[in-house]
């Protein structure tokens, strides 16, 4: 009866373990105010409009990606919008078996519908989760900590 027990019960701490492993993440510690501005082409502050998103696969990992649509209050940093800006994030989580390889997750903080931030952006160069950066204009929230929410 005990050996029965304890085989359960060390099944039970196996699956437990096997289950958090595979929600852990090796995330990409944050940048530092300094790196933020660094990396940014733009860093503007403004209020979130609208959240569009769609879901794809890309392997053994579901992205959600993200454009939130913000009404520019303020351009801090670079040239361009100046009334309104789509900016572009992501959800990522792993569908695979097994454990969870290395790599980063999702966004820190992700933008909600009326609130206030400051978004450290990167068009046309490296933005924090790609070598090369996305090339076609648009503006990429800098990862993984390119939203700051603001209080109003």
């Amino acid at each position: 009866m005990k050996l029965t027990t304890r085989k359960t019960t060390l099944l039970y701490a196996l699956l437990t373990g096997l289950f958090l492993c595979h929600k852990a993440q090796a995330e990409k510690a944050p940048y530092t105010k300094k790196q933020l501005e660094k990396v940014a082409t733009h860093v503007v502050v403004g209020k979130v409009q609208a959240i569009y998103s769609f879901t794809e696969r890309e392997g053994k990992y579901e992205y959600i990606r993200k454009v939130a649509e913000v009404r520019v209050e303020e351009l801090e940093k670079g040239k361009g919008p100046e009334r309104l800006v789509y900016v572009r994030y992501f959800d990522r989580d792993w569908k695979g078996f097994g454990l969870v390889p290395s790599g980063g997750g999702s966004y820190e903080s992700n933008p909600k519908k009326g609130n206030t931030y400051r978004f450290y952006l990167a068009c046309d160069s490296y933005d924090g989760w790609s070598k090369e950066g996305s090339q076609d204009g648009g503006y990429n929230v800098v990862y993984a900590n390119g939203v700051q929410p603001l209080e109003e």
